[in-house]
């Protein structure tokens, strides 16, 4: 599967996950009274998953190579728990739109910084003027969408 349509198709799926996962972890969290209860499931049920498919796949020897790897990279798992933490706690107060769209404005402005610069090894894009009006336009629309 070394397609960009599928690659969209995956991405696409995921994105639609995100709200979900927020809306569910948010509920989860007020009915436990903590969000840090939730996210510490949510964490150990995303940990279960992760390891059947490393099973599955056969990749388990690729953990071996796991403590040679410049340490700046597990700051994701900080990262990852920071957005989990955050929105399990804000979406009931804010609502799940108001939280996602803040949440789609920052990834905007970080994936454009990241594909400009080629950040952490990815491939440079530099931010033209089509690019950043594209941005901005898509910014827009996610700006709409929370108008009432």
């Amino acid at each position: 599967m070394n397609s960009p349509a599928a690659y969209a198709l995956i991405m696409l799926i995921a994105g639609i996950g995100i709200p979900v996962l927020a809306a569910l972890n948010a509920s989860l969290g007020t009915r436990l009274a903590t969000p840090f209860a939730a996210g510490a499931i949510l964490f150990s049920v995303a940990l279960c998953a992760a390891l059947v498919m490393l099973v599955a796949t056969g990749s388990t020897a690729a953990l071996a190579k796991a403590p040679a790897q410049p340490k700046h990279l597990f700051l994701a798992g900080l990262l990852v728990a920071f957005y989990v933490l955050s929105i399990t706690w804000v979406a009931p107060r804010f609502g799940v739109g108001n939280a996602v769209f803040f949440v789609l404005i920052g990834q905007l402005i970080s994936a454009a910084l990241i594909d400009h610069f080629g950040l952490f090894g990815a491939r440079i894009s530099p931010l033209s003027l089509t690019r950043a009006s594209g941005i901005a336009l898509m910014a827009s629309g996610v700006w709409l969408t929370q108008q009432a």
